[in-house]
């Protein structure tokens, strides 16, 4: 069987490297990926092992490579994308790419802080221009006489009368929000002895820091006195405002005018130089970062490999153990041979056994790889065990098209994921780094599925962006009910709904040749079929859908020789499940075949039925389907009951049998044999641990060492309640299927009825064309975008978990934290690079109020039509 329906056939190797060629040949089995290394030094601290040197100057690399990234982007620029197939550089070349990489960073940081000084100098020089250009003129002072007046103060300084009351000037730039706080403070703190003037600046000045324009404040502040222009210096520097001098003559402010201007034309030319040779360097980085980065990762995760590696007592070879798929130790053994030629010695490899349980491998390709990631998000699969995978390729699109099935959205949805498969290959699409985008391009093929199975789906539910279609003939005629009935003109102006009765002769033609047939579109109860449909056919899908699984199970049985499994648990299992809801499905396909149209009115309740299979009762009013019912749910239910302790009980006590059988044989055997036994074993492995129960990839209870009963127990206990509860919330939860189908359904119709046009409807006698396709495509489609809000989302989810893959991943040992309990086990992480007919049931059955019984192949008996009909065509209006 191949790879894709059952994992491969892994194999533990040791391979003996020699020290000098030992980083080429782990290089060369991460660019083929074949491999993936066990830790052999796991007691050993990450700090304290061979090669955490190197993987540190890795590390410092890595941080300066993001430094160089981030200067990059502050500029505006995109670093371009690495070429394929970089290997990992010689260890020799570490020490030139850190002096580049250290040479670029500090050149950077230099034209960097430059760059923001001579910023932070133009800026000032602009401000100080903006103070000077903005029109403040100094107040006049006024002449002072000799003469006495009333405001001469009584006492005289001693240096005389007039030797404060020189006017001096403060002038500067704050911010404008400062500006009204600023204003206020000088003039409660100097009491009003003073006259300042604020305007705003008529042009936006680049901030030097963020490089964002603002616009400022400037002022001009006359006072008297020098006390007071201390405490004027002193708020202004608490408001961190740009303070300049400020000339009182006219042309003196003018020649300090023109002088910043040469100045700053002066500085302008020398940070255009700045930025030019800021852009050459930023160049070079953008030229040499994506390689760097490339193989720095690639040189770390082979030191981080070489780290997991033993030394021999000689110091001449180091020791590895990897697994390896077996048909690749072929191409691992030429890829050995020609890394190791160089240094004159060949790495040596040969197969070691191992009782460890080996990691599962499923090779996948861009098809597969969406829906192995959605199986492996439930759980990785044990070695050995049949992979789900290909089954879920049609199983998952199926069921989510039964859920979103409309021809109008499948078909948006099929041409989206189209779209992306047919540009899959070019270089802009594939290089893209939104995340959002990135997820629905991984699971593109997943998309293209579901549309198409959508499609499909929705040809059968008859909704084509939530409008019936007629390709071809209804199968119902009013005119036979019509001329049956004598309706007249008094007769249809009286009765509001009129009921088509599939049991007057040529009323009913014969089931439509595929889906629903149109005219069910317009009946009252179109709801009601369409509920009693889809919630039978959910739990009929569901009910295959879980023996299936339960069946795959027989396959890891008979492949792992574990033939009590066979009849302790997938024998219960099968009876439990298909005795309880087999039988429902059973009682849903026989009522079906059993009632006809004309008997549909007498037909019983399945689910008073299933109730009573329960209770063990029967009820009088709802006669049986066919005789000996009673007995035979009676006898379904014991044996369902039955199997209970047997898939608890079983397996634990038969374990506990055949260990104590291997003791007793064990203690019989002569103590020579068993010295011969261990003298006779072949190599094993440095790491070796216990064995499982059974061979690789079974259920391992580690019975040849120790066997504990009460785990055996309490893991089959556990396996016991998942599976019985889980047949019954399995079940409900399948139900959801028809939920969501329905309030896709309704949420489709509901949203914009105005948008609806008049179109005709014929409804006749002939078998001709039912009217014309009721679509308004591009309305509908622009509008139902929105329309199921659960099912995409559930999409992105299970998208989003096979697509994203990090450039880390590329050499990184694989993690082995498998979870106990069959199909759970852990993945081999190989050492590789990062490329990258119309069947109506009853509706009262499972929950819903009973009706009418349907009839068989086809409908119910009354179809009512919320709409007044004629014998004659008749064209009907949805207008307003």
């Amino acid at each position: 069987m191949g790879s894709m329906f059952r994992s491969e056939e892994v194999a533990l190797v040791q391979l003996f490297l020699p020290t000098a060629a030992a980083y080429t040949c782990v290089s060369q089995l991460g660019e083929l990926g074949l491999v993936e290394f066990r830790d052999l030094n796991a007691s050993v601290s990450a700090f304290q092992r061979r090669f955490v040197v190197d993987v540190r100057r890795c590390e410092e690399l890595e941080k300066t490579f993001t430094f160089l990234q981030e200067e990059v982007r502050r500029a505006g620029l995109m670093l371009p994308l690495p070429e394929a197939g970089l290997p990992a550089p010689p260890p020799r070349d570490l020490l030139r790419i850190q002096e580049e990489t250290d040479r670029l960073a500090q050149e950077l940081r230099d034209v960097r802080g430059n760059q923001q000084a001579l910023r932070a100098q133009w800026h000032q020089l602009q401000l100080h221009s903006a103070v000077l250009g903005q029109g403040h003129s100094p107040p006049s002072v006024a002449t002072h006489t000799d003469g006495p007046s009333e405001r001469t103060p009584l006492l005289q300084a001693p240096g005389g009368p007039h030797q404060d009351l020189r006017v001096n000037f403060v002038a500067g730039a704050v911010e404008p929000h400062k500006a009204a706080a600023l204003e206020r403070l000088l003039w409660r703190a100097c009491r009003g002895f003073l006259i300042a003037s604020f305007r705003e600046t008529e042009q936006q000045l680049e901030d030097p820091v963020t490089g964002e324009p603002a616009t400022w404040m400037t002022f001009l502040i006359s006072y008297w006195g020098g006390q007071i222009g201390q405490k004027i210096r002193k708020i202004t520097d608490c408001f961190h405002c740009h303070v300049f001098p400020f000339a009182e003559e006219e042309a003196a402010r003018h020649a300090a005018l023109q002088q910043l201007q040469q100045q700053s034309q002066e500085l302008q030319e020398v940070l255009g130089e700045t930025e030019r040779f800021l852009s050459q360097v930023l160049g070079r980085v953008q030229r040499l970062l994506p390689p760097w980065q490339v193989q720095i990762r690639k040189m770390k995760a082979v030191y981080l490999a070489l780290n997991q590696c033993s030394v021999s007592s000689t110091h001449k070879c180091l020791i590895a153990e990897a697994w390896c798929a077996t048909r690749d130790l072929p191409t691992l053994q030429q890829a050995l041979q020609d890394s190791s030629s160089e240094a004159g010695v060949s790495a040596v490899v040969h197969c070691i056994p191992c009782r460890d349980m080996p990691p599962t491998l499923i090779r996948t390709n861009r098809f597969t790889s969406s829906f192995q990631g959605i199986v492996d998000a439930y759980g990785v699969g044990r070695y050995q065990e049949v992979n789900p995978a290909p089954y879920t390729i049609i199983t998952f699109p199926f069921l989510f098209a039964v859920m979103f099935g409309d021809v109008g959205h499948g078909l948006l949805m099929f041409l989206f994921a189209l779209a992306m498969v047919l540009a899959e290959n070019q270089p802009a699409v594939k290089s893209a780094q939104n995340e959002i985008w990135r997820t629905f391009f991984g699971g593109r093929y997943l998309l293209l599925l579901m549309g198409l199975f959508s499609v499909y789906t929705g040809f059968i539910y008859n909704e084509c962006f939530s409008r019936a279609t007629a390709i071809f003939p209804s199968g119902w005629s009013v005119a036979a009910m019509a001329n049956q009935s004598g309706w007249s003109d008094a007769f249809l102006a009286q009765h509001q709904l009129l009921a088509l009765d599939p049991n007057v002769t040529g009323v009913f033609l014969g089931p439509y040749p595929f889906g629903i047939d149109p005219v069910w579109s317009l009946a009252v109860n179109h709801l009601s079929f369409l509920n009693s449909f889809k919630m039978k056919m959910s739990i009929i899908l569901g009910v295959t859908h879980m023996t299936f699984g339960v069946v795959l199970g027989v396959f890891n049985h008979v492949h792992f020789g574990q033939w009590h499994r066979l009849l302790l648990e997938t024998l219960p299992e099968l009876v439990f499940l298909l005795g309880l809801f087999g039988y429902l499905v059973f009682l849903v396909v026989y009522k079906w075949l059993s009632f006809t149209a004309a008997s549909a009115a007498t037909a019983p309740s399945i689910l008073i039925h299933f109730i009573n299979m329960f209770l063990f009762s029967r009820s009088r009013t709802n006669k049986p389907l066919f005789q000996g019912q009673e007995v035979v749910q009676s006898t379904l239910v014991v044996l369902a009951l039955a199997t209970v302790p047997v898939l608890l009980l079983g397996t634990p006590l038969f374990l506990r049998r055949r260990h104590q059988r291997r003791q007793s044989s064990r203690r019989r055997q002569p103590l020579d044999e068993d010295k011969a036994g261990l003298l006779g074993q072949p190599d094993v492995s440095v790491a070796s641990q216990n064995c499982d129960e059974e061979k690789a990839g079974c259920l391992g209870d580690q019975e040849e060492e120790e066997f504990v009963l009460s785990e055996v127990f309490m893991h089959q206990a556990i396996h016991t309640i998942e599976f019985c509860l889980g047949c019954i919330s399995n079940t409900a939860s399948y139900l959801r299927l028809w939920a969501l189908s329905l309030a896709h359904a309704r949420e489709s119709q509901r949203l914009p009825p105005h948008i609806s046009h008049c179109f005709p409807v014929s409804l006749s006698g002939k078998r001709g064309w039912w009217g014309g396709p009721l679509l308004t495509l591009v309305e509908d489609g622009l509008r139902d975008a929105r329309a199921v809000p659960t099912a995409p989302s559930l999409t992105c989810r299970t998208v989003g978990g096979p697509v994203g893959h990090g450039d880390a991943s590329w050499l990184g040992p694989g993690r082995r934290d498998g979870r106990g309990g069959r199909g759970a086990g852990p993945r081999l992480c190989r050492l590789c690079r990062d490329d990258r007919g119309h069947p109506a049931g009853d509706g009262g059955a499972l929950g819903l109020p009973a009706r009418a019984a349907a009839a068989l192949g086809g409908v119910p008996e009354q179809v009512l039509l919320g709409l007044r009909l004629q014998a004659e065509p008749l064209h009907l209006c949805r207008g307003g």
